[in-house]
């Protein structure tokens, strides 16, 4: 008799390690998929984070910093003997 408990257990086992498999099957694909769409996701914002930093760096440049303020802006640059600096308060010897 207990053989053949053992038996029929073994032969209704084999459709649920079937269905088992074919589960874990099932879920490896959806979370392959996933990861992909997040690698996708990824490399989308890494490109587009080097064209904003490429932007930033073009639009930083000195060159063209100096090129608005003369041309657009009418601006000269002056020449270090041309500045005078005036310090008002906060400083050492103002007694505050």
């Amino acid at each position: 008799m207990r053989r053949r408990f053992l038996f029929y257990m073994f032969i209704l086992s084999i459709p649920f390690f079937l269905g088992l498999t074919t589960w874990q099957s099932s879920r490896y694909g959806n979370l392959e998929r996933e990861i992909l769409g997040l690698e996708k996701t990824q490399e989308e914002w890494v490109e587009n984070n080097k064209r904003l930093i490429a932007g930033i760096a073009f639009l930083s440049s000195p060159d063209r910093i100096e090129h608005i303020a003369r041309e657009e802006l009418g601006l000269e640059k002056k020449e270090p003997e041309e500045v005078l600096q005036i310090s008002i308060g906060g400083g050492e010897g103002s007694g505050e």
